[in-house]
């Protein structure tokens, strides 16, 4: 288990501590303990209508460890190419998976370098504040996950021996200032909850979905993957509880094969994808930061201060917020840059360097960073994570770190 104590400073307003409905640790993995704790666990289906400047609803499904050219040529990926927009420049920012989920939601992986038992701490924001300061609802849905808030490191599927399900690919379950919320906890759950929202019309705006370590490739191959998304999301796509002006992202966390770029395939699709667009191929340069911005520019929410902030949004969703999509524009060209290890930082088992506060700049058509983190460095300078974003290079480390004041910093 890791926990950085590099980050200190009072918590985030919105975080509520309280002891676990059950008194089985929520980190247990013995199947008795599981069991005892599913007995008690409760579990939240919050539902919101949050208008959209292009899609009202985002659903982002995340599979494992595939080449580019191997999910593309996959008949079931090829399937839903078609029913939508391929990203052919979308990168994942590290190897290996860990530090990329964590990304996702978090906007940035802190130097994180490996798939260690890991915890954000507290202190630290993630969409879930962004997307809870609108009045949007989200849900985590995690296949085999063994119940709704279970924070242990991994859960053995009792009727197969296989190692389905893993904390690594669970994003909010990594940050403290989720755990340690009751509340938001009960919206971590499994994927057989997302067939009971879906049933009683009670699915929320923003979802993040995993399949297990079987159907997300990761133990299995690209066609396991496929046929499991085929029979996931095929009957989604005609389903009026689901489709409601809906955005769905499906990707990669990284590519398999390390000496590469770390190019991810990806596609973007469901009602809020014009007619237009459909079936085409977006080459615009995008990474996994691109999801918090683009959920930030639809719903004009604040951002997180971190590499959130200068990241490109999907073109088809700019169009519509007045998002100016960046090219690359540095030396070394993209062609050069892997995006295959981790720069340092408070959980780099290499290199260790503490981390920047976020900034607070209004960059991005006037979208400032959350007030909440804000409050907690008044008076200190920041580091421009916008200015860097399409510069990052490989090996990148923070510049001047004397100059700064830092997480956890006294």
């Amino acid at each position: 288990m890791r926990f950085s104590t590099a980050f200190a400073a009072a918590s985030l307003t919105s975080a509520a501590v309280a002891a676990p409905a059950s008194s089985v640790s929520p980190t247990a993995t013995d199947a008795a303990d599981v069991y005892a704790a599913q007995a008690t666990a409760k579990s939240a289906s919050p539902t919101s209508h949050v208008a959209g400047k292009a899609f009202n609803r985002y659903v982002s499904v995340w599979f494992e460890n595939t080449d580019y050219d191997m999910a593309a040529a996959d008949p079931n990926f090829q399937f839903f190419a078609k029913k939508g927009i391929t990203l052919s420049n979308n990168f994942a920012v590290t190897h290996p998976s860990e530090p990329n989920y964590m990304a996702a939601v978090g906007g940035d992986y802190f130097g994180l370098n490996d798939d260690d038992f890991t915890q954000v701490p507290q202190n630290v924001s993630s969409v879930v504040d962004l997307l809870e300061n609108k009045g949007i609802s989200w849900a985590m849905y995690q296949e085999d996950m063994p119940y709704t808030g279970y924070q242990g490191y991994s859960w053995v599927n009792q009727k197969t021996g296989a190692n389905d399900y893993v904390r690594k690919h669970n994003p909010e379950i990594l940050y403290n200032s989720v755990v340690t919320n009751p509340t938001r906890l009960e919206n971590v759950k499994n994927t057989t909850l997302f067939f009971e929202d879906l049933k009683n019309d009670k699915l929320p705006q923003w979802m993040f979905i995993t399949p297990n370590m079987t159907s997300d490739g990761h133990d299995t191959s690209v066609t396991v993957a496929g046929e499991w998304l085929r029979g996931f999301l095929e009957p989604l796509l005609d389903d009026e509880n689901f489709m409601q002006n809906t955005l769905v992202l499906i990707t990669f966390d990284e590519n398999e094969t390390y000496t590469i770029q770390n190019r991810v395939f990806s596609v973007l699709l469901g009602d809020a994808v014009p007619s237009s667009l459909v079936g085409t191929t977006d080459s615009n340069y995008y990474d996994h930061y691109s999801e918090a911005a683009t959920v930030e520019a639809n719903w004009g929410l604040h951002t997180l201060g971190r590499w959130d902030v200068g990241a490109n949004v999907f073109s088809n969703v700019a169009s519509h917020t007045g998002d100016k999509v960046r090219t690359w524009s540095t030396t070394p060209a993209l062609a050069n840059r892997y995006f295959n290890y981790s720069y340092p930082g408070i959980f780099n088992s290499a290199q260790y360097v503490v981390q920047p506060v976020p900034n607070s700049l209004s960059l991005i058509n006037g979208r400032t960073t959350l007030p909440a983190i804000q409050a907690q460095w008044v008076g200190y300078q920041e580091f421009n994570y916008y200015e860097g974003q399409l510069e990052i290079p490989d090996g990148y480390n923070v510049p001047a770190v004397k100059n700064y004041k830092y997480i956890g910093a006294l």
